[in-house]
């Protein structure tokens, strides 16, 4: 008894690449420009297209801002938590742009944050971030900050994709030629 192939159809030759679901600290900083101790995203634990997108950041006293913020009741800023959901959405927005190492997402807007319970060191953030209207340049983005299922955080922020500026000596070594 012999084995034949068959062809794929044009259908499945057509068919996408799986989109990845999920990020790893590593799979973060290859998609975001922040590093510690302003990269505020831990890990990607579920992502829509050009929808939604959670994530995780676990909250740990050796943070430099609970130092002075307070000393004697260490709460994370609102303004991180804040930027946490900005992150969020930036992860989800720059996994749709091929030449992201050229761009960089930023804040344009802030648009009812509230803070509604503190953060302390040994929470866990999860963090969901909505899509309200996506254009090719800007997007806004509705995120809720939870804490064992408890609503510490929300704001709509929006965003922008700019040209990353060039390095010195990159821009140098250009000219130079």
């Amino acid at each position: 008894m012999s084995e034949t192939e068959t062809a794929p159809t044009a259908t499945e030759t057509a068919t996408p690449p799986a989109y990845k679901q999920t990020m790893d600290i590593t799979e973060i900083m290859a998609i975001l420009p922040h590093r510690y101790p302003f990269l505020l995203i831990d890990r990607v634990i579920e992502i829509e297209r050009k929808q939604r997108i959670v994530a995780i950041k676990n909250v740990t006293v050796n943070e430099p801002h609970f130092t002075g913020h307070f000393p004697d009741y260490p709460i994370m800023p609102g303004v991180l938590m804040v930027e946490a959901i900005a992150q969020t959405g930036g992860a989800l927005l720059l996994t749709e742009i091929e030449d992201r190492d050229q761009k960089l997402m930023v804040f344009t807007g802030i648009e009812s944050a509230r803070f509604r319970r503190p953060v302390t060191p040994g929470d866990q953030l999860r963090i969901e971030v909505k899509v309200v209207n996506w254009r090719t340049r800007v997007v806004k983005m509705a995120g809720v900050i939870t804490v064992d299922g408890k609503v510490v955080c929300d704001a709509t922020v929006t965003c922008a994709l700019t040209d990353r500026p060039k390095k010195a000596a990159a821009a140098s070594a250009e000219s130079a030629e």
